[in-house]
């Protein structure tokens, strides 16, 4: 099943010296969980700071295994603004 993960990073309490030490760990976590294919694609949100993930999964207890593993969300400078589970959309389907 897939599930859509949005992020918000928390620059309420940190700046921008606060996350850069972070960011080269932060990638490369991600590329980890691309390679084991848990994560189908990551996009920078265009919005405000954060990122927005597409997981392969199981459950949202299984994206929020994974999301726990990135340093960011680790320090608490990054938030989970949502989870959401994604269903097949029935109007590519065959025709009848």
């Amino acid at each position: 099943m897939q599930f859509f993960a949005l992020l918000t990073r928390n620059t309420q309490k940190f700046g921008d010296a606060d996350f850069a030490p972070l960011l080269p760990p932060e990638s490369e976590q991600r590329k980890t969980l691309y390679a084991q294919g848990a994560v189908r694609q990551i996009w920078n949100r265009g919005d405000i700071p954060g990122s927005g993930m597409m997981f392969e999964a199981t459950d949202e207890k299984e994206v929020r295994g994974h999301l726990a593993t990135l340093p960011l969300i680790e320090a608490g400078m990054m938030d989970i603004a949502a989870i959401v589970p994604l269903n097949p959309y029935p109007g590519f389907g065959p025709k009848r």
